[in-house]
């Protein structure tokens, strides 16, 4: 049985790593000049095509790295300190500079599926929300094959929950946008930083001290 803080801790783990009020302004700059159905259509396709990416991974991540021989305990100090990398980014504005170079880089392509790339892929579904869902889908379905399976059923129903989130913050962002303001958004995103660099630390040691172990 999973305890409420498992449940609790791999939502807000995931809520900082995608990020959405960090991306609604992003996805603002991609849209514009769009129609709101048009806005509201690539919205819900590059949620749902990350949800899709995210699931795969919380279903095949341990396995993936068992087949390559990589232990979840070295994968979780790997992960631990990419996701730290994140929250340092988060804390001094650099994520938001890169994502913006990102999305900046697919207008001037003139990429026709925006919902693919640059919104489902990295900015939703980046390489520390991969990290995290492998790390999370490790943790939860820890047991026997039965409570497992429930773990994972859970994750990737926190998974979905989550991607409903972030495609009502980005359906609604323009009014979002208006309410938080630069200094609102700027605060937020700090201190998702802050608390992400503390679950990547308790990632690490967590790795560290069962290296340290066996």
């Amino acid at each position: 049985m999973l305890s409420l803080d498992s449940i609790f801790n791999a939502f807000i783990t995931l809520f900082v790593t995608i990020d959405p009020i960090g991306n609604a302004p992003i996805f603002l700059g991609l849209t514009a000049g769009m129609s709101a159905a048009v806005r509201r259509s690539i919205a819900l396709r590059g949620t749902g095509i990350a949800f899709c990416i995210l699931t795969l991974f919380a279903l095949t991540g341990t396995a993936v790295l068992d087949a390559i021989g990589i232990t979840i305990d070295a994968f979780r100090i790997a992960g631990g300190l990419l996701l730290f990398v994140t929250a340092f980014d988060m804390i001094y504005g650099r994520r938001q500079e890169r994502r913006e170079e990102a999305s900046n880089e697919a207008a001037a392509d003139h990429l026709s599926d925006l919902a693919v790339f640059p919104l489902a892929l990295p900015l939703l579904a980046g390489p520390g929300t991969i990290s995290a869902t492998i790390l999370l889908s490790s943790q939860l379905s820890s047991g026997d094959s039965v409570s497992g399976w429930v773990g994972i059923g859970t994750l990737v129903g926190i998974l979905a929950v989550m991607m409903i989130l972030t495609a009502g913050i980005l359906i609604a962002a323009h009014a979002l946008d208006k309410v938080m303001g630069t200094t609102g958004k700027l605060v937020i995103t700090r201190l998702l930083g802050v608390l992400l660099a503390a679950l990547a630390v308790q990632y690490v040691a967590d790795g560290v001290l069962a290296f340290i172990a066996h």
